[in-house]
């Protein structure tokens, strides 16, 4: 299984990012009873056949390996905290895929290190638009990699390592703000 919700977040990713997605939107509701993550993405989409099957461990639609954990471990993981799971797709138009954990389950993953998922999304992936949205106790914290790349001067930012490093700060930074 993955050991935070930051790689479920990486792998769920990089399913919209094969699926052909342009667009992606990750966020994070932390709650005081669970933790809903929900990730979007404007890719090919699935047909309700294939839904229903991504949730099987030896489901995939990749050809270099036999097996698809990333889903079918998140559905487990968030069976396991009391939580929910759903995924909703429509050929042409892109996939969502949402779940929620509750925090008094002892199986409640961490979140992880989400400073360092979202900068290696925005660097292996810089042609996407991705946005960020983090909420908690009524606090919120968005970003987008075409906003930070704006503010920075436009081009790349996120392929020079001092950029780099910098923008992983104030991800942590914000973040970190929305639980002092």
């Amino acid at each position: 299984m993955l050991e935070d919700l930051s790689q479920h977040i990486l792998d769920i990713a990089e399913n919209g990012v094969n699926a052909g997605a342009d667009s992606i939107s990750l966020k994070i509701d932390d709650g005081p009873e669970e933790v809903v993550l929900i990730v979007s993405d404007n890719g090919k989409g699935m047909d309700e056949q294939t839904c229903r099957s991504v949730v099987d461990p030896f489901f995939t639609s990749r050809t270099e390996r036999r097996v698809g954990l990333g889903l079918p471990f998140l559905k487990q993981l968030a069976d396991l905290c009391g939580g929910s799971f759903a995924l909703e797709s429509f050929p042409g138009l892109g996939t969502t895929v949402s779940a929620s954990f509750r925090k008094d389950s002892i199986d409640m993953p961490p979140l992880g290190d989400i400073p360092s998922t979202l900068l290696a999304l925005f660097i292996g992936n810089p042609d996407i638009s991705w946005m960020y949205t983090h909420k908690r106790n009524g606090k919120e914290f968005s970003v987008g990699n075409r906003e930070l790349s704006e503010a920075l001067g436009g081009g790349n930012p996120f392929s020079d390592p001092s950029l780099a490093l910098g923008i992983k700060d104030y991800l942590r930074e914000n973040i970190s703000d929305l639980y002092s």
